[in-house]
């Protein structure tokens, strides 16, 4: 097994590991999927040591690389435990997380995080490289969540907003597919945006249910003719929280599957997630799949 694969194949499934409890958990959650994609599994640990370089003796910089590479060489050996088949390569990266991700992954791969890290320089806290890591995505980024609570479900479920998220429900069938299960389209729409101003909320709520369930429909109805093998469920609901709702559809899913939309103010990079997204990827029930669109939005 070689420490310092610096070419990853292009379609690699990527997962960082620093040692915490969640990113182990990402990356024997990232050998699966790479094993039901046949696809290779590449294990990335970011240092940092170009940044740190400045102020590390050379001794101290020693020791990072040595359990950099030595907690690699674990990871390896777990995941090769648990997944005999998998093709499995691992990097130790001088570059900062957020880039020795991005990288490795180039324009095919897809980047796995756990969602909590072990805090420091190689640390994968949802908040900081993690969060960076899905809001600066143009490949598709899982962020592992509540894995171990959701494994025996295989409902994949999709976030739809609108028609310009037909590519990311086709996303989502072709991973039920892979999964041998089954696929949810769920569209969520906030009453109160639909509507405009409280005092119209009334009058308008027919016509506008009626809207948001057109747009569902002909969703559904293209994703069941594109895969007419695979059961396809929709559900449409209305409620002051979005991101509340998806939540607990969450819990009955194995994969959630959601355009990462971006905010529309710069606040930082991983505040550049949408309000929906960025809730989700910290309180979802299972693993969050963000798939890169362009725009605005929630």
């Amino acid at each position: 097994m070689e420490n310092t694969i610096r070419t990853p194949d292009t379609s690699s499934v990527v997962v960082g590991v620093d040692g915490s409890g969640p990113a182990r958990a990402a990356a024997l959650w990232a050998a699966g999927e790479a094993v039901r994609r046949d696809r290779p599994l590449h294990l990335v640990h970011a240092a940092d040591t170009d940044f740190r370089g400045s102020y590390l003796s050379a001794a101290a910089a020693e020791e990072v690389r040595a359990e950099g590479r030595q907690l690699l060489e674990e990871t390896a050996k777990a995941v090769a435990a648990e997944h005999p088949g998998v093709h499995l390569t691992t990097e130790f990266s001088q570059a900062d997380a957020v880039t020795a991700l991005h990288r490795a992954a180039g324009p095919r791969g897809t980047i796995v995080v756990g969602n909590r890290g072990r805090g420091g320089f190689a640390s994968l806290l949802l908040g900081s490289v993690g969060l960076d890591t899905a809001a600066a995505a143009r490949t598709p980024v899982v962020v592992v969540r509540g894995a171990e609570a959701t494994a025996e479900h295989d409902t994949v479920l999709v976030a739809v907003r609108d028609a310009d998220d037909l590519p990311c429900a086709r996303y989502a069938a072709r991973e039920a597919e892979l999964r041998k299960g089954s696929l949810r389209l769920t569209h969520v729409w906030n009453t109160l945006q639909s509507v405009g101003q409280m005092v119209t909320m009334l009058d308008g709520m027919d016509e506008a249910a009626a809207r948001h369930v057109e747009i569902l429909m002909d969703l559904t109805e293209i994703v069941r003719g594109e895969f007419p093998g695979l059961t396809v469920e929709a559900d449409a609901e209305s409620s002051s929280s979005v991101a509340g709702v998806l939540v607990e559809a969450s819990g009955r899913a194995g994969l959630l599957v959601m355009g990462g939309r971006r905010a529309s103010a710069r606040l930082g990079l991983g505040r550049n997630l949408g309000r929906v997204t960025h809730s989700l990827v910290h309180h979802a029930l299972c693993p969050v799949m963000l798939l890169p669109r362009s725009g605005h939005g929630s």
